[in-house]
């Protein structure tokens, strides 16, 4: 007779995980009863939770639901937008709109913010080892330019002369600080970092949302990776949103240009395969 107790032990380990406790009338998330959860947290929350297995004090939700709510959406200009609305006029359905969406926050687009979550933590661990924040802050810039080329990211917008939600959200992780809620270290070091930034180009390079978000995920500890998880799932909220807009207003076949737009074609002049038969 074969040992069940043992096949259900190696399918058990096979996907063990500390995130969730499920049994037939039970489920767990970190150890919490999900009805108890339910009514009593908020969804910024949960995230927090199922990331980083507790729950974070009122100060950390705050800055937290503030970074995740100031990236939902940046229009139909922004790719990832404006191809969750392309799909839906071919036939997609909501689910394959968001995915085909979220596949191209990148490097490019959308994962600016993990690369300044690298930069400033960098930075922050030369400060640790006794480097004063311009000294660090120098050496730093000069080190990524080194290994990822002349731009740095987090800083400048090609549509916003100054980011909106760049201050705001610059200015709450201040506050914070000055309520001992957080260290307050990043936020410092994205000022000095704009103000290099500034005195080398000889005008203003702003902080961006990239930028202010990834001072919040930086003072919040998250690792750099997670930043950019936390960006998509941001962002799918504006995704989901132009995609049922998309889907309302009807369309077919929505390409990149408006109806009568045509790209610049830049190949061989107008020719004829007849002058190539004749010469074989």
């Amino acid at each position: 007779m074969p040992d069940t107790r043992a096949f259900n032990a190696q399918a058990a380990d096979w996907w063990q995980t500390e995130i969730i406790d499920m049994r037939p009338g039970e489920i767990r998330y970190r150890g919490y009863p999900i009805e108890e959860l339910i009514g009593r947290i908020g969804f910024a929350d949960m995230v927090w939770l199922m990331i980083r297995g507790e729950l974070p004090s009122a100060a950390q939700s705050a800055l937290f639901e503030a970074a995740l709510v100031s990236a939902v959406d940046h229009g139909p200009q922004a790719p990832s937008i404006a191809i969750a609305r392309m799909a839906m006029t071919c036939g997609s359905s909501l689910n394959n709109a968001l995915a085909s969406a979220v596949n191209v926050l990148d490097d490019i687009h959308g994962g600016a913010g993990e690369q300044v979550v690298e930069l400033f933590q960098s930075i922050s661990t030369s400060m640790e080892a006794g480097s004063g924040v311009e000294e660090a802050t120098r050496q730093g810039l000069a080190d990524w330019r080194e290994l990822h080329g002349k731009i740095v990211p987090g800083f400048g917008h090609r549509f916003h002369p100054i980011d909106p939600r760049a201050p705001r959200l610059l200015a709450l992780v201040e506050a914070a600080a000055e309520r001992g809620e957080v260290n307050g270290r990043h936020a410092r070091i994205a000022r000095e970092v704009e103000r290099q930034l500034q005195a080398d180009k000889g005008k203003p390079i702003p902080l961006n949302i990239d930028g202010a978000t990834a001072v919040i995920y930086a003072e919040l500890d998250f690792p750099a990776p997670l930043a950019r998880g936390l960006f998509c799932l941001s962002r799918s909220v504006g995704i989901l949103a132009h995609a049922w807009e998309q889907q309302c207003q009807g369309g077919r076949n929505k390409g990149p240009m408006p109806k009568g737009w045509l790209w610049d074609y830049r190949g061989h002049p107008p020719r004829s395969i007849s002058t190539v038969t004749e010469s074989r």
